[in-house]
């Protein structure tokens, strides 16, 4: 068995997919990776845990809870950090500014009015921008 294989295998069974499953996918003996499980603390035990998605540390499974996927928050933070493009953001809204006209986008605020501070300020009491061509 290669070093990749064992990898592959510890990863597919943090997953929580069974032996056979594994074996099948890697082409071994599904006895081979039961014994490789046991030997390395990834048998039946291990279906009760699940492994951080940025660090990889294992974290048990408390029944009747919703799985967690990270250890904690400065990895929750981390990995959001450094996949924004997972992030699905469903409140996106596009708008002119009241002001100076432009297009803008903004996040979670379907009320907005101006592109920033400074327009509003300036449409509220007659002044320029200073921040708008």
């Amino acid at each position: 068995m290669t070093d990749l294989q064992k990898e592959q295998i510890k990863t597919l069974r943090l997953q929580g997919i069974g032996y056979v499953k594994i074996g099948e996918m890697l082409g071994i003996s599904d006895n081979t990776v039961r014994s490789f499980c046991r030997r390395n603390g990834l048998g039946d035990a291990a279906k009760n845990t699940v492994a951080c998605k940025h660090c990889g540390k294992l974290i048990k499974i408390i029944p009747k809870q919703k799985p967690r996927k990270f250890c904690s928050d400065a990895c929750r933070t981390a990995w959001w950090n450094s996949h924004p493009d997972c992030v699905d953001r469903k409140a996106v809204y596009a708008y002119t500014c009241s002001h100076c006209g432009k297009p803008f986008t903004a996040y979670g605020n379907k009320e907005r009015k101006y592109c920033s501070h400074g327009c509003y300020i300036a449409d509220r009491f007659g002044e320029e921008c200073g921040l708008c061509d």
